[in-house]
């Protein structure tokens, strides 16, 4: 081999190697981003076999993440506990409004019916009742009229009375700061394997996802790595720490009241019960030790 083609040789090798590099740099980034997402998702990040059957494990998932920004929000001292809206403007639905529902079977639910498919664009506010304490959310009904159509729907139905909220995760456990609710058969007791899998029998699409996560935002829940497959699981972010995830989640509204009880709820992952059992193996649900209730919801 000549001199010229050793060099070509070497040349063409280096290249390779480089682009072999750059191939493993993609995909170490993006396992991260991966990694990232599942420790923020938390348990049930994939589509479980239980009994025979296949369950959608219930839990957050992140699409299409834009970059928004948050104003500063109070302290957890604060005495009056405003979350600060984010200081995206949601996108108003134009037009008459229709809504679509689709009926979900092959996973743990409590079915009351379907929502109608015309939603109450006048709803402005969402009470949540617990035995912590009330939480007000100043809802975006412009720009999720049928999420916002849902929630009522349930609420009324009494869907959500005496619903123990089976999730909490504080930051030193999965770097982020929730508290999810809606599983109709969650038990919150660190024993039950399927808790964080019901829903209420029905899917809809998605609308609203261009809000990132900052404290207060509240925002709806999926199985993982879906799209348009919200249900009657909800999250409301503690932490403006939670931004760094991206947008791309359902959101319906901003906690305006109730935002110290929500913090106080845990400081710690000492707080809480880690459900050994449950069968999505991450971990378990991490619901608190000392429970969250809702006792009701009301819309107005």
């Amino acid at each position: 081999m000549s001199g010229d083609d050793r060099q070509n040789e070497e040349d063409r090798q280096s290249e390779l190697a480089r682009e072999h590099k750059e191939r493993q740099a993609k995909r170490a980034a993006a396992q991260n981003v991966k990694s990232r997402r599942n420790t923020f998702i938390g348990a049930g990040v994939a589509v479980v076999v239980v009994a025979g059957g296949i369950f959608a494990a219930t839990t957050l998932v992140n699409r299409e993440p834009s970059k928004v920004s948050a104003e500063s929000t109070p302290s957890a001292s604060a005495s009056t506990s405003a979350s600060t809206a984010p200081s995206a403007t949601p996108t108003a639905r134009t037009g008459p409004v229709t809504c679509t529902y689709k009926r979900e079977t092959g996973v743990p639910n409590k079915f009351v019916g379907l929502p109608g498919k015309k939603p109450n664009m006048k709803l402005k506010k969402m009470t949540i009742v617990t035995n912590r304490g009330n939480v007000v959310i100043d809802l975006m009904t412009d720009a999720a009229p049928c999420s916002v159509n849902s929630l009522s729907f349930l609420a009324k139905k009494k869907f959500y009375n005496n619903m123990k909220c089976h999730r909490l995760v504080t930051p030193d456990v999965s770097g982020v700061h929730l508290l999810q609710c809606g599983d109709p058969l969650a038990k919150a007791d660190g024993k039950n394997p399927t808790d964080g899998q019901g829903t209420a029998g029905y899917v809809y699409g998605d609308e609203n996802t261009d809000i990132a996560l900052s404290k207060g935002v509240v925002f709806m829940t999926q199985p993982g790595e879906a799209m348009g497959q919200n249900n009657s699981q909800f999250a409301i972010s503690l932490s403006d720490e939670n931004s760094q995830i991206g947008s791309g989640y359902n959101v319906i509204g901003v906690v305006s009241e109730g935002m110290d009880m929500l913090l106080g709820l845990a400081t710690s992952g000492k707080d809480l019960i880690v459900n050994e059992a449950d069968i999505t193996g991450d971990g378990g649900t991490t619901a608190p030790k000392n429970p969250v209730i809702i006792k009701t919801i009301s819309f107005k």
